[in-house]
């Protein structure tokens, strides 16, 4: 066995071996990035038998030199085989959800060599998920709740509410037509922006017009 192996990697070309050992430093930068949540795979195609060159993050109990999956041998088989096959539904060995990104990678002869795969651990995402879910939960109450809002009127908050308003007519505040704008200042008025200091200076700045203008329409 330990002779087929050395065969069969003294025959490949040195672009195949320059493209696998590139490949095995992308899996290691995904890798550290994406830790823990995801497993990065590098597949050796040209070795079916004993594909898995490199695993980071192993979540799937695998070992370098285990067989090609499925996927692998579909690729090796047929070289017109989609390059990228992404987020498709997967599962651990466990019984555990994943999420699963394979891509193939080819020489310049247009053989897939290699094929890299992530895998992505749902469990703890989906658990995340519950209890976003739960804290994000607001109660109706039985009628007695205030009525409040906790948006300080500043410079800021005039303009998020001017961008506001010029989104709910698709548009953008210089955009806006004159009686839009005056529109705009009667709710500004409304919500008190209109007594913040340097109001008129911050929103005829945001609005693209001149100070004397948004006097006019505050009139």
């Amino acid at each position: 066995m330990r002779k087929q192996k050395t065969s069969r990697a003294a025959a490949r070309t040195a672009e195949q071996l320059l493209l696998l050992e590139q490949l095995k430093h992308v899996a290691d930068g995904l890798g550290q990035t994406l830790a823990p949540f995801c497993e990065v795979v590098v597949h050796d195609l040209l070795d079916p038998g004993h594909a898995i060159a490199a695993i980071h993050n192993n979540l799937s109990s695998r070992g370098i030199g285990d067989p090609a999956t499925e996927l692998g041998l579909a690729r090796i088989a047929d070289a017109a085989y989609p390059p990228v096959v992404a987020n498709y539904a997967n599962s651990f060995a466990d019984g555990r959800q994943a999420k699963s990104t394979s891509i193939g990678i080819k020489d310049s002869s247009g053989q897939y060599i290699a094929a890299l795969c992530i895998n992505v651990d749902l469990t703890m995402f989906h658990g995340l998920q519950s209890v976003f879910a739960q804290f994000s939960r607001i109660d109706a109450g039985n009628g007695t709740a205030p009525q409040e809002s906790l948006d300080p009127v500043g410079a800021d908050g005039i303009r998020r509410r001017i961008d506001d308003y010029a989104a709910r007519l698709s548009s953008t505040p210089r955009a806006l037509k004159a009686e839009e704008r005056r529109a705009l200042i009667v709710e500004l008025r409304e919500a008190g922006c209109l007594d913040v200091r340097r109001a008129m200076e911050i929103i005829a700045q945001h609005l693209g017009i001149s100070r004397a203008t948004v006097y006019s329409y505050a009139k």
